[in-house]
């Protein structure tokens, strides 16, 4: 299991506060402790600011190295008119590569951000609290991976949305890259 603190934060097991998570958070990894024992003990969740959701800024205001943090963002592209769609797990420290790596991997001419409104009402999740966790069928998920590999920062773990501003979810790089349906990708991301 994760440590209780990490940075400042109070960490506390994830399927025991499903207060602190968005319903399709919550019933996705639910589903997937169903099936991996070990992930009701190693994914925990932190209560912060909603404020403070915004990586750099939580961060900063709970003494955590940027390295531990994986942002998701959503993607779409068109192919013969066909909609493809993808959420891009990367570290913090890096950015996701959506005009060359994600491009490709949908197959489509060219792939752009969701507008943060589309993404919110597609995802059903908050925006600054997007999570691959939970996301609706049709998304493809694509971590990058040095999300999976430690970092010399961060160690194993990585912080991610809970679907929700007000809190966080913590769990190894390795497990989030097992996240079922997940594609792990080297060059996903730009230093």
């Amino acid at each position: 299991m994760p440590p209780a603190t990490l940075g400042t934060l109070t960490w506390l097991g994830a399927l025991d506060h499903p207060e602190l998570l968005a319903e399709s958070t919550f019933a996705a990894l639910s589903g997937w402790a169903a099936v991996e024992r070990q992930v009701a003990e190693a994914v925990v969740v932190a209560e912060i600011d909603p404020t403070l959701a915004d990586t750099a800024a939580m961060t900063e205001a709970y003494g955590l190295p940027l390295a531990v943090s994986a942002n998701c963002v959503l993607v779409a592209g068109r192919r013969a008119g066909e909609e493809r769609a993808a959420a891009a797990v990367v570290r913090a420290t890096t950015r996701a590569d959506v005009n060359n790596a994600v491009k490709r991997l949908l197959d489509v001419r060219k792939a752009s951000f969701l507008p943060m409104e589309r993404a919110t009402e597609e995802s059903g999740m908050e925006f600054g609290g997007i999570t691959p966790i939970g996301l609706p069928d049709g998304y493809r998920v694509l971590v990058d991976a040095r999300v999976a590999t430690p970092d010399p920062d961060a160690g194993d773990l990585v912080i991610i949305g809970s679907g929700l501003r007000r809190s966080k979810l913590a769990l190894s790089g390795a497990l989030l890259a097992a996240l079922p349906g997940a594609e792990l990708v080297d060059g996903l991301a730009l230093a």
